[in-house]
């Protein structure tokens, strides 16, 4: 499967479990690169143990949580679309916004998985999406979120369309 023009920023991302399995996923679904806040963490056995060797076979980029305004403006100008994954008064909801196929998403900080996305970087984002939920709880794993978004973004952009029905990876998009 080539890479996809999506980027995915968890460089606020502090949790090395979500970390790991975000890592996994994203290789699973080919996105172009992962950006973290360090990459010492690609060695910590935790991270290790829940990347299943995705860090590996990814493109990881190291972007501090201090460089990232000027990380966003630079893939802006690269004509990336910037979008948060936050619950905003102004969110659009998961399945009204289409992606372009060139999408950077930002992760927030999850310090007990409240923080969320400063809002010095809501200021540079041009959307920001939520994933409608109808729970009491009203809170995903950031890991699990992102992975919910990766895969709206590939039903949106036909990234998966296989060629068979059956089997292993095979999977036809608009089947599902």
């Amino acid at each position: 499967m080539e890479d996809r023009d999506l980027i995915v920023v968890a460089s606020l991302v502090e949790s090395i479990p979500n970390l790991g399995g975000l890592c996994r996923t994203c290789e699973i679904f080919g996105i172009k690169r992962l950006v973290l806040g360090s990459l010492k963490v690609t060695s910590d056995v935790g991270f290790e143990k829940l990347s299943v060797t995705s860090h590996k076979w990814m493109n990881i980029e190291e972007v501090t949580s201090k460089n990232l305004p000027i990380y966003l403006r630079s893939m802006r100008n690269r004509g990336y679309k910037l979008v948060g994954l936050e619950q905003t008064s102004n969110s659009r909801r998961m399945g009204f916004f289409k992606f372009p196929k060139k999408s950077l998403i930002v992760l927030g900080q999850v310090a007990n998985e409240r923080t969320g996305i400063p809002v010095e970087l809501m200021q540079l984002l041009d959307e920001c999406i939520e994933i409608p939920q109808k729970g009491v709880i009203r809170s995903l794993n950031v890991h699990v979120s992102a992975a919910i978004l990766l895969w709206e973004y590939f039903k949106q952009t036909n990234a998966i369309a296989m060629n068979s029905e059956s089997g292993s990876n095979n999977y036809n998009i608009n089947e599902i």
